[in-house]
Parts: structure tokens; C-alpha cells; sequence
């Protein structure tokens, strides 16, 4: 029987190359009716925007080997038969052990992986060189339930404010589903700890103009109908989607960078595998150039201090961490209030 595999042709730095796609017609968003095949093209017609925003970076890739709506997997470490043009790099993960990781830098390494059945990429915040120090400052606003998608718009406008005022220059994007993501470039002076801090410090600043739509709590039945600001994103090896990555939901929705004086009438929907490619062929990259003035974390880190020193201390890292200096109990609140006591 005949093989279905085809093969696309991919333009990028080193001049075009053929790309062989195995299995074309499988269908990855069955409502959508959107193709293997069609992914790998949305790839190329968005490449140039992808490998700036993703490129150079230590990725995770989120696999779906039957399509969004069976198994996924994540895969860091370079599969077999990755191709030579494909490099890695090694970085280290909180539990100190070192593995490589991939590193895309040109279009047709995202159509491979999208040939080994990749729709999510997650990049690190730090480049491949120096993937001790990040380079990216980036704070999760995740509407919890009660909450919206407006309510985190209202919010990562005023944490550019925040941010504006410690001397850094903010960008946002989609997440793909019902929050946004607020970046930040800076300089790599500083290791995942001190970032984590930067960010714990504008969080709080956040959650001081506006408590009762915003929350810091780790815990979710401390939150309420309010809107998380996740500070463990900032964390070593943990990442979210990157942009122009799609996500595994009905939609074929993409994380889309968005200019600030389009955010407030944006809606996330409209931004899908196949409405992208032209949104960015006929406005251009809002974050393009983004990680050319990067800032200082100066200003974050002397708040930080600040909140020490009025008693603020350090937060639950993720559960799988190990315990880190200065942690409190990774106890749920309402556990540590029934937990028997000794006598």
C-alpha cells in the first residue's frame, strides 16, 4: 500500500528545505477539520514571527499523537531521529539533574516537530547559551472561575503600569485560552530565584491596587472569584505556550501577541491556526524587536526586600520542587487548619 507522506518546502536561513509529512490528512482538530498538513503550512506562513519569539530557547514540545482529543505527551530531550539541523542544549532542571533540550531555530525545525505530531511549544524564558540566567520576565494572569477574560484585560493593564513604573517595557499575548500573558525583556544578570522574586514583588504591587479582582494566593480556595497572578511561571523548567503556539482546544486557538491599544477590544477566539497567518501578513508582529532595550530587575528586587522586611516572605514553589530556602509549608490552608495535633 502506497505511503501518504508528502512533502512541503520550507524557506529560512540556510535556503529552502523539503520537510516530509507523514500522514497529511490526519485530522488534529476534528471540529475544526484542521489537518496535520495545514498545521505544518500555518507553520511556515508564521515562521519568521515563531522562531524570533520562540528561537534560541530551550523547548518543550506538548504532543498529540491522535489529535487534541486523545494521549498527549511531553517531550524535551531530542527525539530519535532528530534531524542534524535540529540542535539541543543542555540545561538543568530543579531536581539538579542535566538532560538536552530542543532548540528550534529556523521554520523548518517547527514543521518537524509538527511532523512528530507537536501542536504546543513551550520555550524557557533564558536563551540556549545561558540558560542559567533568564531574559524574559513573564507573569501568567489566570481568570479563575467567576472571572473572565475581560477582568484579566483590565488587569494586565494595570500591571504595565506596574511594570512601567520599575523600569521595564511590557508586551502581551493571548494564551491561547481564557488568560494573557504579560512579558518583559531584561537583561540575564539574575538566576530563576531572583527573577521568580522580580515577579513575586510586581504581583504583589498588583494585588495592593486591586484585591478584590486580584490574587497572588498559590492556593485555589484562598483565590475566589478573582484573577491569579501566577509567580510560578517564573519558576526553572516551568514554561507556557509561546507565541504564535497553537493550543490543544476546540478553536485551533493560537497565543497571539496583541498591541496594547488593541487589547481591550480583543477577543482570543478570533485569533486561530487559521485566521494568524493573515492578521499577521497585514498588521506585523507587535512583539517584533521586543528583546531589543531589554531592562533592569533593580527596581523589582528592592520591592521585593521591601515586602521582606514588613514581613512578606518567600511563596509555595510547585508541588513537584524540591523545598526551597526561606518556603513555607506546601500545606493546603484548609488541611493545615484540621490537621490533629500532638499531645
Amino acid at each position: 500500500m502506497a505511503s501518504e507522506a508528502t512533502t512541503i518546502e520550507v524557506p529560512g536561513p540556510h535556503g529552502v528545505r523539503t520537510m516530509r509529512i507523514s500522514s497529511p490528512s490526519r485530522v488534529l482538530w476534528p471540529a475544526e477539520g484542521i489537518t496535520k498538513l495545514e498545521f505544518a503550512e500555518y507553520l511556515i506562513a508564521v515562521g519568521e514571527a515563531f522562531v524570533e519569539a520562540n528561537g534560541n530557547r530551550p523547548l518543550s514540545l506538548e504532543r498529540f499523537p491522535e489529535g487534541i482529543e486523545g494521549e498527549r505527551f511531553f517531550s524535551k530531550n531530542p527525539p530519535r531521529g532528530t534531524p542534524g539541523f535540529v540542535r539541543a542544549v543542555e540545561v538543568e532542571y530543579p531536581s539538579r539533574r542535566r538532560h538536552p533540550q530542543l532548540v528550534i531555530d529556523e521554520p523548518a525545525a517547527a514543521v518537524w516537530a509538527a511532523q512528530m505530531n507537536a501542536i504546543t511549544f513551550h520555550p524557557w524564558p533564558c536563551r540556549a547559551g545561558d540558560s542559567d540566567h533568564p531574559d524574559q520576565f513573564r507573569i501568567d494572569l489566570d481568570p479563575q472561575p467567576g472571572t473572565e477574560y475581560a477582568d484579566a484585560v483590565r488587569i494586565a493593564l494595570q500591571l504595565r503600569e506596574v511594570l512601567a513604573e520599575a523600569g521595564l517595557t511590557a508586551f502581551v499575548k493571548t494564551s491561547g485560552n481564557r488568560g494573557l500573558h504579560v512579558f518583559a525583556p531584561i537583561r540575564p544578570a539574575h538566576d530563576f530565584i531572583a527573577v521568580r522574586h522580580g515577579v513575586i514583588a510586581a504581583a504583589r504591587a498588583l494585588e495592593r491596587r486591586d484585591p478584590e479582582r486580584i490574587s497572588t494566593a498559590w492556593w485555589k480556595e484562598e483565590r475566589g472569584a478573582r484573577v491569579f497572578v501566577d509567580f510560578n511561571q517564573a519558576a526553572r523548567d516551568r514554561t507556557m505556550a509561546g507565541a504564535y503556539s497553537p493550543r490543544p482546544l476546540p478553536g485551533a486557538p493560537v497565543s497571539t501577541p496583541l498591541g496594547w491599544e488593541e487589547l481591550p477590544h480583543s477577543d482570543p477566539r478570533e485569533h486561530t491556526v487559521r485566521t494568524v497567518p493573515t492578521r499577521l501578513a497585514s498588521t506585523g508582529d507587535p512583539w517584533a524587536g521586543m528583546a531589543d532595550a531589554p531592562g533592569d530587575l533593580g527596581i523589582l528586587l528592592e520591592w521585593w526586600e521591601r515586602d521582606l522586611a514588613d514581613g512578606l516572605g518567600e511563596l509555595p514553589y510547585p508541588p513537584d520542587y524540591p523545598k526551597m530556602p526561606g518556603e513555607p509549608p506546601r500545606v493546603q490552608p484548609s488541611r493545615a487548619r484540621t490537621a490533629p495535633t500532638g499531645g
